[in-house]
């Protein structure tokens, strides 16, 4: 997987958000790709309607959980979803976080585990996509993947990551943004969805090490962290904050819309063309 296969900006959502008419005005209005978050299941049955509703719209997994979905069923699916639309799914897997499962061992190694049964079932390193945010997972997407797709960063997460991984490597940079000109606003929305990762030790791990403090990290959040992971303003600054992705190193910018109604259609047709 290339920028060509996936496009220079996409959008990231929970699979519920997303239904067949989004998908098609999504496509049409330019977005290369659909992230679909809240760990799909190992049927992936919610792509088919995603894909037969679109025509060049690539559709990936971000992440299937890898505690939750077996690689045999999850490498069946894949199968079934490259034969009926060859080259527009890509499956990113991941090990998500301790709090997540109490099935939570050795993730590395698990990982490792996965993605040797994913060989054995034929799912190509080409076509699937690595949650990684540390620097050995990192290097793990870049050896047996065709990427990485880390979450919850910053544009200077993003300029470490990709040397660490190199030019070759794909990087999709998941972004989240409130389209909103008011502060306060904007930080009641970004801190609703925000807050509850400052209760996950593999997200307050890699924020300290972006260089956020104990005080920006104490629940639910500093405004200047808030600031940083849930982008607000108008189109331009929320552009401006989403170019400094690619500028970083980012192949692709995965935007997650942040609104009170789960509606993200409005902010990404102003967003559209923007970036």
């Amino acid at each position: 997987m290339t920028t060509e296969d996936v496009g220079r900006v996409g959008i990231w959502a929970p699979y519920t958000h997303l239904t067949p008419q989004a998908a098609s005005e999504l496509e049409r209005i330019g977005y290369g790709t659909l992230w679909l978050g809240a760990s799909p299941g190992a049927k992936l049955d919610m792509v088919d309607p995603l894909l037969d509703a679109t025509e060049r719209l690539t559709v990936g997994t971000s992440i299937v959980n890898i505690w939750a979905s077996a690689p045999g069923p999850v490498a069946e699916s894949f199968h079934r979803l490259e034969e009926k639309y060859p080259g527009r799914f890509v499956l990113g897997i991941g090990a998500g976080h301790p709090e997540a499962t109490s099935e939570y061992r050795r993730p590395y190694e698990a990982l490792v585990d996965y993605l040797d049964q994913l060989d054995e079932h034929g799912v190509p390193a080409a076509q699937r996509a690595l949650a990684a945010l540390g620097p050995r997972v990192l290097e793990l997407a870049r050896t047996r993947t065709a990427g990485a797709l880390p979450y919850l960063i910053t544009p200077q997460y993003t300029r470490g990551a990709r040397e660490l991984l190199g030019p070759a490597t794909l990087l999709v940079a998941e972004q989240k943004i409130v389209l909103e000109v008011d502060a306060k606003r904007a930080r009641e929305v970004g801190r609703s969805r925000v807050g509850m990762y400052l209760r996950m030790s593999n997200y307050v791990a890699n924020l300290r090490r972006i260089g956020f403090s104990d005080e920006d990290l104490e629940f639910p959040g500093s405004d200047r962290l808030i600031d940083a992971l849930a982008v607000h303003g108008d189109v331009e600054a929320i552009s401006t904050e989403l170019r400094a992705h690619l500028a970083a190193g980012a192949d692709q910018v995965a935007i997650q819309v942040l609104s009170p109604d789960n509606d993200i259609l409005p902010a990404a047709r102003a967003l559209a063309g923007h970036i």
